[in-house]
């Protein structure tokens, strides 16, 4: 396959990257009227080309501080940079605030172009060169390749291009798996398409007739056509500059900052934990300052919480320039985000960039950010850039935290992609992963702590003791009622979990009720003398039982030991109930029998009220409910007034 690579320009206003990107690709990424006008770049813009097999896509940002936020909108998609610095100026203020841009957003890699390189000598060269080595030093740019180059004649444009194609094939390539995720960088119509927009693929891909969701206004869109530098594709994959063709969808309903993603892998969020790191010479950012953050193609304002800095013990009232911390933002209007997300923190007056960050937890637990378990959640969530195995296990430590997190409820699988940043078509693999650790418990696709699920489950067999100490005649505690009682609106296939686990234990026995295996009714010396006066008395009554309201004073029996021991029968099916009737269980096995046996050949007779009255001694109180119990049992069944022996 091709390999693909999207570079953005970054550098000081006026220092020629304009002009370098159409050097390079023939295109003019200045695409405003106004642009053209004032020499200046104000919006983004691109252009293509393809160099010894590797295609190129150019995002040309503005260098005028004014225009910083849509230089971010650009860098937020871009795999690596091409850093201008004009030769006859050197490094300028705007040259360092996009370097640091690039750096806190851990831009993979990038050339250095000096360019105007034909309007001065070589001694000015060399010392604009040294001031740049000066400045990346340290950086992810400390080795890349600086490269005098004239957009004018052209001189170090062939150099200026094999180096790029050596960064391109020295860059690891997009991971596409991905679910999509296309941060819009720009939104307009063209006549007879309707609405269409343009970014970076982040991840996963984008084809014809997909439906997607715009977020965070929550659209439902379907893909129309996709195109990928400038022609009709089948489909876009991760790290391609893609255009998209959208319906179901109006152009004042989208704009930049607006993310396409695919249906319920990514939600929105106004609060989430992260990493900050300000840059040297930044101002210190205080406890609850206001700041514009900014991620992917958005620019959103909101407040910092500071929960702890390097090298303190106690909740700091700011951060200062060179530190790194963690924090909680409070954002004003709804963000797209997952963890491992980088973002960029501007001040907000005057809006210059003071640091940068990665996100930890884009949906976090209620609580106090300032304590002492905030700061060892926030350390379990801090993930390394270390070696694959380290990030793994880490990465396993964050999901194991989020668990935690949600107690009983649990944590959805599904969430694992909006919350942890993992891929949908890895989530079973790392839940494998984590169950077999023991670091999870999987309850259908719910994910749960451990020693959550212990607790829950010595929490139940409590709640069950207790129902047989206090009702002691009790078939068990309702199942309904114990999931209510200790999980409330948690979901159901915790419970389930729990229940299911303690059979196997051999602990309980569950049906609609829960019993402990130990348990046995007990009776006092009362009650068994009751359980026997009240088998006897339905025993001898056959199909003419007392009314069981009755039965305490005809008996002398107390209405509360009734109650209680006649459920017990029932339970035992010694009883049974018939309407609102109780009957000896053996009187009605015999009732059948005998019914029956009426029927002789093939010949079915026929039964109605009067005849059955007549034939068992009963009243229409009896008659009606033991006929309809027959008729439940399949011994007769209703035709007309009559009834025929089945």
């Amino acid at each position: 396959m091709m390999r693909h690579l999207v570079v953005g320009t970054a550098g000081h206003i006026d220092h020629g990257k304009s002009a370098l990107v159409q050097a390079l690709t023939g295109i003019d990424p200045d695409r405003l009227k106004e642009e053209k006008a004032r020499g200046i770049t104000i919006d983004l813009g691109f252009a293509h080309a393809r160099i010894e097999g590797v295609q190129f896509a150019f995002v040309d940002v503005p260098g005028h501080e004014r225009f910083v936020k849509n230089m971010l909108a650009g860098a937020s998609g871009i795999d690596a940079v091409l850093l201008v610095i004009a030769a006859d100026e050197s490094v300028m203020p705007q040259t360092r605030e996009h370097f640091d841009i690039c750096r806190l957003l851990h831009v993979g890699g990038g050339v250095i172009a000096l360019t105007k390189a034909d309007l001065v000598d070589d001694d000015t060269l060399e010392l604009v060169r040294l001031e740049t080595r000066e400045l990346v030093a340290g950086s992810f740019l400390e080795t890349a390749p600086i490269v005098p180059v004239s957009s004018r004649t052209g001189a170090g444009l062939p150099e200026l291009r094999h180096a790029l194609v050596e960064l391109a094939r020295s860059l690891p390539a997009r991971y596409r798996e991905g679910a999509t995720r296309l941060p819009i960088d720009r939104a307009f119509t063209v006549r007879g398409f309707g609405t269409v927009v343009t970014g970076t693929l982040a991840s996963g891909d984008v084809s014809a007739d997909q439906e997607l969701i715009a977020l965070p206004g929550g659209h439902r869109v379907k893909v129309r056509g996709v195109q990928v530098h400038g022609r009709a594709a089948a489909a876009a994959t991760a790290g391609q500059r893609t255009a998209v063709n959208l319906g179901g969808v109006e152009l004042e309903d989208i704009a930049r900052g607006d993310v396409l993603t695919a249906p319920g892998t990514f939600g929105v969020t106004r609060q989430f934990d992260a990493t900050v790191e300000l840059i040297a010479g930044a101002r210190p950012l205080g406890h609850g300052a206001r700041i514009r953050f900014h991620h992917g193609t958005s620019e959103i304002l909101g407040r910092v919480a500071l929960s702890w800095v390097g090298g303190t013990d106690t909740a700091p009232s700011e951060i200062k320039a060179g530190q790194r911390g963690y924090m909680r933002f409070r954002l004003e209007n709804p963000a797209v985000l997952t963890r491992g997300d980088r973002f960029i923190v501007r001040a907000y007056s005057p809006p210059v960039t003071i640091g940068g960050g990665e996100v930890l937890d884009p949906f976090p637990p209620r609580g106090r950010i300032r304590s002492e378990s905030a700061r060892q959640r926030l350390t379990r969530l801090d993930r390394p850039t270390t070696d694959e195995g380290t990030t793994r296990d880490r990465l396993d430590e964050a999901i194991a935290s989020m668990i935690d997190d949600t107690r009983a409820d649990g944590l959805p699988m599904v969430h694992l992609t909006s919350r942890a940043g993992v891929a949908p078509d890895a989530i079973t693999g790392i839940v494998d992963r984590l169950v077999r650790d023991g670091r999870a418990v999987r309850a259908g696709d719910v994910l749960v702590a451990p020693e959550v699920m212990s607790e829950l489950k010595q929490k139940l067999v409590r709640e069950i003791e207790a129902h047989h100490q206090t009702q002691p005649l009790s078939e068990g505690l309702p199942r309904e009622e114990a999931r209510e009682r200790l999980l409330g609106r948690a979901a159901t296939a915790v419970f389930e979990k729990m229940v299911t686990d303690l059979v196997a234990d051999g602990r309980i026995v569950a049906r609609e009720h829960l019993a402990l295996t130990t348990y046995r009714v007990s009776l006092s010396g009362d009650e068994a003398r009751a359980r026997d006066t009240i088998e006897r008395t339905y025993r001898e009554a056959g199909l003419k039982p007392p009314d069981i309201s009755m039965l305490g004073a005809t008996t002398g029996i107390p209405a509360g030991v009734v109650d209680r021991v006649t459920k017990l029968l029932v339970r035992q099916r010694v009883l049974v109930k018939v309407d609102t009737l109780l009957f000896d269980a053996g009187s009605l096995e015999r009732l059948k029998k005998d019914v029956r046996g009426l029927k002789s050949g093939a010949e079915s007779p026929r039964v109605d009220v009067g005849t059955f009255k007549e034939r068992y001694g009963v009243t229409r109180k009896f008659a009606i409910p033991l006929l309809e119990y027959l008729d439940r049992e399949r011994v007769t069944r209703r035709v007309g007034e009559g009834r025929i022996v089945l």
